[in-house]
């Protein structure tokens, strides 16, 4: 069975920042890219606050420049998600979706967290195009127009707090007539004149043409419709951190989030590092992915060293 010095699982900007890393720390490694290439970035039409890009990037482009970087260092990049993992005894036990099996010295765990959605034809279809499950990433595009969140936890209020500093009328879509939130968020979203609380309402559809998104139908608790114009629709709903092949044997928060020490990228077994959106329910940006791929191969490189 292959046996791996570096094993990095997820191609987003953690795992490509940790395989330029390895690679030049001369730990072979070896990159398995998961179910989206390239991460949640690709499908984001424009990055306006990855440095290095004074005039902005799209999100496609800027993966492929980081992955041809890790390429360029010899990063042997493969295709394949992992299903299951034995984590108790090194080398790990890697399995793939396809069957086979390779054996692993050290594991950086990046497979990222994955945004909930609604489930709606036209939320998919304007995806990119007005819909957005990041505020902080998009929101500088709606400066002065009018946008809508969706949620009611401290998430949802915390975007809209965001995006009233830039948007001229902010909406909150909440199905409840109470907020989720932590009371000191909800007096924030209260005190602030630019958010409209919309109770006991659903997003029925999101509405749009060639251009992006021009609005949203919604549907009251009573059954009532009606349409609301918005150039910008956020979802704030959470995230689903991709931990599941190794929660058996690595510590998770409450919500999936792999729990790592410190300020390092040590999880709780030896060897095993963890780095990105699958361990990071806070900042979620690219900037800060990528220096979490950093950390860990820095600390990969740093355990094997230890071991010889």
């Amino acid at each position: 069975m292959e046996l791996i010095k570096c094993l990095i699982a997820g191609s987003g900007p953690a795992g490509y920042t940790a395989a330029i890393y390895a690679a030049r720390a001369n730990l072979q490694p070896v990159l398995y890219e998961g179910v989206q290439t390239g991460g949640q970035l690709t499908t984001t039409t424009e990055i306006d606050n990855f440095p290095g890009y004074p005039q902005g990037v799209d999100g496609n482009q800027m993966m492929d420049d980081i992955r041809n970087q890790a390429l360029r260092f010899g990063t042997d990049m493969r295709t394949g998600i992992i299903t299951g993992t034995r984590l108790d005894q090194s080398p790990f036990l890697i399995t793939f979706d396809d069957g086979s099996q390779v054996l692993a010295r050290t594991l950086i765990i990046a497979t990222g967290a994955t945004a909930k959605y609604l489930g709606l034809e036209s939320e998919e279809k304007f995806r990119g195009m007005g819909v957005s499950a990041c505020a902080t990433c998009d929101g500088f595009f709606y400066r002065g127009k009018d946008v809508a969140v969706v949620g009611g936890g401290d998430t949802a209020c915390e975007e809209a707090v965001y995006l009233s500093g830039l948007c001229r009328q902010v909406y909150m879509i909440v199905r409840r007539n109470v907020l989720r939130a932590s009371k000191a968020m909800q007096e924030r979203v209260m005190r602030t004149a630019n958010i409209q609380i919309l109770w006991e309402h659903q997003t029925k559809e999101i509405l749009g043409d060639e251009n992006g998104v021009t609005g949203v139908r919604l549907v009251h608790s009573n059954g009532e419709m009606k349409d609301i114009p918005i150039h910008g629709f956020f979802l704030a709903i959470g995230h689903h951190p991709n931990s599941e092949p190794f929660r058996p044997w690595i510590e998770v928060n409450e919500e999936g989030y792999i729990l790592t020490k410190g300020k390092t990228s040590h999880t709780n077994v030896e060897g095993v590092f963890a780095a990105g959106d699958v361990q990071d329910p806070r900042y979620r940006q690219a900037i800060t992915a990528a220096a979490g791929g950093c950390m860990a191969a820095i600390d990969a490189e740093r355990y094997l060293s230890e071991q010889l």
